[in-house]
């Protein structure tokens, strides 16, 4: 790997630790954060890696015109901003740095629980209009709930960690692992979760078969009234299903920390009727895909990707 000239374009927004991280390493690279998609397809047939986080699509079109990319990385965990088929085809690597944030993500997840179970932003806000209400606020002790976890990945396992002080039963399904339980979760199938899960935790990637997973055949399938949690990818919900569900007392509460669409200002007239809806109840807790978000990750989401970075040469 030559390191006279910029190989690297890093095309979004890192943390400044990343430069050092690379400077160190001996890799050589332009950072351009701001960089628009035309000036981008123009210029990445000059390099031999891209560098993203969430704001730049490489889709069939950009790896067209990268003739010399040999790899992609992305600072964070999921891949759907990138078309994995193609690259694969032109035998380019592509790795992400989920290990990075698995901690961040999984403390968000369990946070988010909590907060429902205890009514905490609720109470919260009615505290603060003067309203003291006890018994509206009772809450229920996540070690009594079974806990249902999809997808066990970097940031199912550490969740499923964190979940095992609780004392509560902890479930884990994942359809391209094998013998994949442990001390910390049971593995078992699908249906089973469905059928005994208090609790459903979302861990999985964005595909086509895993978008608009959450439907309202999924709730209705569920074998209890149980609670959501999304901090994987907001497109594997369905709002409207679960607004529904909300309405029906099949979901008791739903923690989300993902959207369909997050660009809050360019809703449809659909989504927007759902998130109203959601925005309104004491029921659900809003988060701005902040799970992996932290001053910790933020650090070490490079140190994961400088060490893959070092593994190409």
């Amino acid at each position: 790997m030559s390191q006279n000239h910029p190989i690297i374009l890093i095309a979004d927004e890192m943390h400044p630790s990343l430069f050092s991280m690379l400077d160190q390493a001996g890799f050589a690279y332009h950072y351009e954060p701001q960089i628009k998609r035309p000036e981008l397809l123009e210029r990445i047939a000059a390099y031999e890696g891209l560098l993203i986080r969430s704001k730049t699509k490489v889709d069939a079109e950009m790896l067209e015109r990268a003739t010399r990319l040999r790899f992609i990385g992305r600072a964070g965990a999921g891949l759907d901003l990138i078309d994995l088929a193609i690259a694969q085809s032109r035998n380019i690597q592509v790795f992400h740095a989920g290990e990075g944030n698995r901690d961040a993500v999984a403390e968000h997840t369990v946070g988010l629980l909590l907060g429902l179970l205890a009514n905490i932003a609720k109470s919260d806000r009615e505290v603060r209009r003067g309203l003291w209400d006890r018994e509206g606020n009772r809450g229920y002790e996540l070690g009594s709930l079974t806990v249902g976890i999809i997808g066990f990945g970097n940031n199912g396992r550490a969740t499923a960690r964190r979940l095992s002080g609780f004392g509560c039963r902890t479930l884990c399904y994942d359809k391209y692992l094998t013998h994949y339980g442990g001390a910390y979760a049971q593995e078992t199938e699908l249906e089973q979760i469905l059928e005994e899960a208090d609790v459903l935790s979302l861990h999985i990637p964005l595909t086509a078969e895993t978008r608009q997973m959450v439907d309202d055949r999924l709730i209705h399938r569920m074998g209890k009234p149980f609670y959501l949690l999304n901090i994987a990818r907001g497109e594997i919900v369905s709002l409207s299903a679960l607004v529904r569900g909300l309405e029906s007392g099949k979901v008791r509460g739903a923690g989300l920390d993902v959207l369909e669409n997050e660009k809050l200002a360019k809703l449809t007239p659909e989504q927007q009727t759902a998130f109203d809806y959601l925005r309104n109840s004491d029921r659900v807790i809003l988060t701005p895909h902040v799970a992996g978000w932290t001053h910790e990750s933020y650090v070490r989401i490079n140190e994961v990707l400088v060490r893959q970075l070092k593994d190409l040469r």
